[in-house]
């Protein structure tokens, strides 16, 4: 209770989350283990972070960077548009459809919304879609990018609870493919709901509104917005084939992502010059530098809670509360929930599973499907405030969209998130039918 006072108090303090949770680590080292601890921390830190699972995280990185910073993500939004025209709220979909791609090449979701966000929101506002429409739907297509392989989040949950980083990758195709699915009909039945309003609007008073226009695209339209959204989706398919064909480890193919996303934007969009890479890089080592610390001191700040049996004895007083394994499966997914109104995943993973791993595998459950529910979860404290990451992109790329109109059009897609929580519960072979598929099924 003492060293979880602590570090609640520490953060209030406004400090950075690397800090704060390093400084509450050594502190209690100091107070409260052998002396001899403190000449160790840099020691600790190192050897918690000597991990090759680790390696992925900068060069996954520098392969989003390399996307995200050109223009892949407009022509991937763009193609998407074209093919999905005559669909109502086919450009809602077509969001849905470049987000969850996008994510896919680049594993951030940050990068997601600021790079379809900023072609995709002005385009819907310009064909009469509502702001806070156009906004959700960017915001919950980004959120993607921590569901959907090469994701960052799911390795340092691979990491933190020693599983097998393939197999989580492949159980998080199923939800985010069944999210894709919900959030594209929920485009459609909103584009419907808008769409008669236009019409009753039109009819009192005929005005012209762009959501009524018609837009009409040729097939050598759609054929011609291919070539240069072709070679990416190249890029993905090569990736994954690579990492789950096994002729490559998680970190030589986060590697090989990176040399050949750098190469296509030389060749695509002529990137290649020291000036247009020092964006690429800065960014990748501002990010890498960032989440490698806090990765670094959230596992210094575990390895001490594991010392003093903090994370033990607080495992311990879950498992004596004798809840049935749903009600505690549904306790801790609250306590991820209020956690995700402070907190960014990669903190609320790397702080929380020493404590809820054991009881939760004691109680039956394949921590490779819980790694995804927790996913879809903290996807969820993407876009509800008052932390909201993606809200906040949002913001930063459409300031004329009022903050109440992004929140408000975020909600329904927290919602139709918790509903696939609540399917992946009652189906939990939605996550875990491809990873037995192709892996086969897992030791016990």
């Amino acid at each position: 209770m003492m060293y979880g006072g602590a570090t609640l108090a520490i953060m209030a303090s406004g400090m950075p989350i690397a800090l704060a949770l390093g400084t509450v680590a050594v502190i209690f080292m100091y107070f409260f283990m052998p002396g001899a601890s403190l000449d160790t921390v840099t020691q600790n830190v190192y050897e918690e972070m000597a991990s090759i699972t680790l390696l992925a995280i900068p060069l996954f990185i520098l392969k989003g960077a390399a996307i995200g910073k050109s223009k892949a993500g407009q022509d991937l939004y763009s193609a998407m548009h074209v093919w999905m025209g005559r669909i109502p709220g086919g450009l809602g979909i077509a969001n849905v459809f470049a987000c969850a791609l996008f994510a896919a090449m680049a594993g951030s979701s940050p990068a997601t919304c600021s790079a379809i966000g900023s072609a995709g929101i002005p385009e819907m506002r310009k064909r009469g879609y509502s702001g806070g429409f156009a906004a959700g739907v960017i915001a919950a297509g980004g959120t993607l990018g921590i569901l959907l392989p090469p994701s960052i989040t799911m390795i340092l949950y691979a990491v933190a609870a020693e599983q097998s980083l393939g197999r989580l990758f492949l159980a998080g195709i199923g939800p985010g493919l069944l999210l894709v699915v919900l959030f594209a009909a929920y485009a459609v039945t909103k584009f419907k709901a808008e769409y008669r309003a236009a019409q009753r609007a039109y009819a009192a008073d005929p005005a012209a509104h762009p959501i009524l226009a018609k837009e009409h695209f040729t097939m050598a339209m759609r054929f011609g917005s291919l070539p240069r959204v072709m070679p990416f989706i190249v890029l993905l398919s090569g990736v994954m084939i690579a990492l789950y064909g096994g002729y490559a480890t998680p970190s030589e193919t986060a590697g090989l992502g990176g040399i050949l996303a750098l190469a296509l934007i030389a060749l695509i969009y002529g990137v290649w010059r020291p000036a247009d890479l020092a964006p690429i890089l800065e960014s990748t080592l501002k990010e890498s530098t960032m989440l490698m610390l806090i990765i670094g001191m959230s596992l210094l700040y575990s390895y001490v809670m594991s010392y003093l049996h903090i994370s033990q004895g607080a495992a311990q007083a879950i498992v004596a509360l004798q809840l049935s394994r749903w009600l505690l499966l549904a306790a801790i997914l609250v306590m991820v929930v209020v956690l995700g109104f402070f907190l960014p995943p990669v903190s609320i993973i790397l702080m929380t599973a020493p404590i809820i791993l054991p009881p939760l595998k004691a109680a039956g459950f394949d921590l490779i499907w819980f790694g995804v529910v927790m996913t879809i979860v903290m996807e969820m404290g993407l876009i509800h405030p008052p932390v909201g990451l993606n809200i906040f992109v949002i913001r930063n790329i459409a300031p004329d969209i009022p903050l109440r109109d992004v929140i408000w059009g975020t909600l329904p897609f927290v919602l139709l998130m918790a509903f696939a929580v609540v399917l992946l519960c009652l189906v939990p072979s939605i996550s875990t039918w491809l990873p037995n598929l192709v892996m086969g099924l897992p030791s016990r």
